[in-house]
């Protein structure tokens, strides 16, 4: 691809040079994924004992951190396998666009999983050395989802591995770390936050079905193709609802959580606008669409649960 071509995409792709080639390595529209968890599983801890707000912030840190590092894994992967090209979408682009060295790439995931083993030391040390195994098998998915000789993101199990990691096994450490107990119900109203998690891949595989699928990939999206994908995300989302509703009738969540379900618009316009769209780039606002409504449904349901602990009902 020629200068002028590459620069006609960066322009498409409103991507912008400086500060701002970092900041895309990032993937910022993924990290809510690894915020949300966090705030959701002190905010039920905030129910049951009082915060640590030094743990908090560690382990947020730390989550993102880790999610920043596995975006950085995907990147590095992705070039040397040759799935990623000046062309493709959804990506930092800071390699195949922007000349970033795959080498510099690499060394950030693995400062960044440095950083966070250290903050993983400090919350271990200050709640439990359980903690530490947990967190370093999460770490080891994360960097399993695009490297090693399989990688998880090339099976159809790569939004079930997110979600439980990203979801469920956060929101368990974060409530942990702060109580010191484990708590069942804690795992089982972290379903709906897994199902949304599972739900952005989801989104990611559907933009990427047909480069997906010309590169041997086996996701959940190939197998079932692009309409039955894009109902499949249908149906998580309604039963991330669902579950919701029913946890809210049996007392695992306050009537507060109500509140989560503001975020239903997002998701219909998430689903609507797979619909019809050909070119990954036509689908990049419904697959901002899908992380928004993990973004929002989050944070409405971490607020509903501190409305609970000063408002309750």
């Amino acid at each position: 691809m020629n200068p002028v071509q590459n620069e006609d995409i960066k322009t498409s792709l409103n991507e912008r040079g400086g500060f701002q080639i970092w900041w895309r390595l990032l993937r910022p529209h993924t990290l809510t994924a690894a915020f949300v968890p966090v705030f959701i599983g002190t905010m039920l801890a905030a129910l049951d004992s009082s915060i640590n707000f030094l743990l908090f912030l560690a382990m947020l840190l730390a989550s993102i951190l880790i999610q920043a590092a596995t975006n950085m894994f995907n990147e590095y992967y992705d070039y040397v396998r040759g799935l990623d090209t000046e062309k493709s979408v959804g990506i930092g682009g800071t390699i195949v666009r922007d000349g970033i060295s795959p080498k510099t790439v690499l060394g950030l995931a693995i400062a960044f999983f440095g950083i966070a083993i250290l903050l993983g030391v400090y919350i271990s040390a200050a709640s439990s050395w359980w903690i530490a195994i947990i967190g370093a098998t999460s770490m080891l998915f994360g960097y399993l989802y695009t490297g090693g000789p399989l990688p998880i993101a090339y099976t159809p199990f790569g939004e079930l591995a997110a979600g439980f990691f990203m979801g469920t096994v956060i929101i368990g450490i974060s409530y942990f770390i702060q109580t010191m107990a484990i708590n069942p119900s804690v795992l089982i109203v972290s379903i709906p936050v897994a199902i949304f998690v599972g739900a952005i891949l989801l989104a990611n595989n559907i933009r990427d079905l047909e480069g997906d699928k010309e590169n041997g990939r086996r996701t959940i999206a190939i197998l079932l193709g692009k309409k039955g994908a894009i109902r499949f995300l249908a149906g998580l989302f309604i039963t991330a609802y669902l579950f919701t509703a029913i946890f809210i009738v049996a007392g695992l969540l306050p009537i507060w959580s109500l509140l989560s379900f503001l975020s239903f618009k997002k998701a219909i316009k998430a689903v609507k606008g797979f619909i019809g769209k050909i070119q990954p780039v036509e689908m990049m606002p419904a697959m901002k669409a899908t992380a928004q409504t993990n973004t929002i449904y989050g944070l409405l349901l971490g607020i509903s649960l501190l409305l609970q602990l000063y408002f309750p009902i």
